[in-house]
């Protein structure tokens, strides 16, 4: 992946009492919550396991847009892997 070098003044850091590190991960959450991007997607974005990503997402009140069709997807696939375990 690419990077690109951005300057912020110190202060703006300071003031937001964020390293850069936590900049890139605001900025990934940013996009998640305007639908951007997916939330596996943010997580690659800013170099973090995607259970960590979700785990700043939560403490930062975002919500992780998991809708009932989401939830009927998700059963469905258990029950294939439950018929059908892997061998």
């Amino acid at each position: 992946m690419t990077t690109v070098l951005i300057e912020l003044p110190a202060e703006l850091l300071q003031a937001a009492r964020v390293n850069t590190r936590e900049v890139a991960r605001l900025l990934a959450l940013e996009l998640f919550r305007e639908d951007a991007v997916s939330l596996g997607r943010a997580a690659e974005l800013c170099g973090v396991p995607l259970a960590e990503f979700m785990d700043f997402a939560a403490e930062r009140g975002a919500p992780l847009h998991y809708t009932l069709e989401d939830l009927a997807q998700d059963q469905q696939l258990i029950e294939r892997l439950l018929s059908h375990p892997p061998q």
